[in-house]
């Protein structure tokens, strides 16, 4: 920018800010027409220009210039590419974790469990009634024995509950864990939308004999296949599922592997069979040469028949 004194000519930011762009590009073309300004506040202004490099459809050139109030000057702060919404860029970053699917693991992959997950809850812990003082207030010490009497009345309904569902393990599943575990199994190849329910005829896991009922709430909607036979033998299944060998299911009916046709007879033509040669030994044609002639043989002793 050229001054001469006081005549000298005001620049024109929007021509110093396509200079600017075209500087920074590898070809004057590459800077498309004006598009924008935008005020960054603090006297930042930004310029685009339309960007023609090929491959970034939907870019921008971004020149950013400081305007100077008491010089009247403006100057460059930055150049850069600047993506649009139209722009073609790559998806949003996402953390490995988040990107694994239960597929993705093999019997010796590993991901372990985070001490905080929301999926789990503490188990329960058995505490010991705490002893009343005698110097504390009487009016606190009734009250104490009160509540400890409560809890003794509700503790063999609670010791019967921690031992059917085995509520003592260190962590169990919480509310949110049970739920995302019933929308998972439900949602699956062993719910009521799998191809195999569709084909069942009718025929559910709820009134089969094969069916094992799971214990607390996930036992509303979801059992164990103990069927061998079964596709989803030893898998949970829900309650209106089906995988077509239920157990109200009678045998097919066994098929010959082939058609037997009735016999046909030929009334038109004799076939005439030669025999083949007798090949027994000589010893009984001999035999029978001999009872031909009227003379029998026993043990080793030839007796004609015309001297009895």
């Amino acid at each position: 920018m050229l001054e001469t004194g006081e005549s000298a000519a005001v620049p024109n930011p929007l021509a110093v800010a396509k200079s600017v762009a075209i500087e920074m590009a590898d070809q004057p073309e590459q800077v498309g027409p004006f598009v924008e300004t935008i005020d960054m506040g603090d006297h930042v202004m930004d310029f685009r220009f339309v960007c023609g490099i090929t491959g970034y459809e939907g870019w921008q050139w971004s020149v950013t210039l400081f305007h100077d109030e008491e010089t009247g000057r403006w100057t460059v702060n930055e150049s850069s590419l600047i993506p649009t919404a139209a722009a073609l860029r790559p998806p949003a970053w996402v953390p490995w974790r988040q990107r694994l699917e239960p597929t993705d693991l093999s019997v010796t992959d590993s991901i372990g469990t985070d001490p905080d997950d929301v999926r789990l809850e503490d188990g329960f812990r058995k505490t010991e009634p705490v002893a009343v003082d005698d110097s504390g207030d009487r009016s606190d010490a009734v009250a104490d024995t009160t509540d400890t009497a409560d809890t003794a009345d509700e503790n063999p309904d609670v010791a019967d509950a921690v031992q059917e569902f085995d509520l003592s393990r260190r962590r169990v599943l919480s509310a949110l864990g049970r739920s995302q575990t019933a929308k998972r199994w439900y949602e699956g190849p062993h719910g009521p939308k799998s191809l195999s329910t569709k084909t069942a005829d009718g025929n559910l896991c709820a009134n089969c004999g094969f069916f094992v009922q799971l214990k607390g709430e996930l036992s509303v909607m979801f059992g164990v296949c103990a069927n061998k036979w079964s596709p989803d033998d030893g898998r949970v299944v829900s309650v209106d599922h089906g995988c077509g060998e239920h157990s109200q299911i009678d045998p097919p009916e066994p098929t010959h592997l082939w058609i037997q046709s009735k016999p046909a007879y030929d009334d038109l033509h004799i076939d005439v069979i030669a025999q083949s040669p007798s090949e027994e030994r000589s010893r009984i044609e001999l035999i029978e040469r001999l009872r031909a002639n009227g003379i029998r043989s026993t043990k080793g002793l030839i007796i004609l028949t015309s001297q009895l």
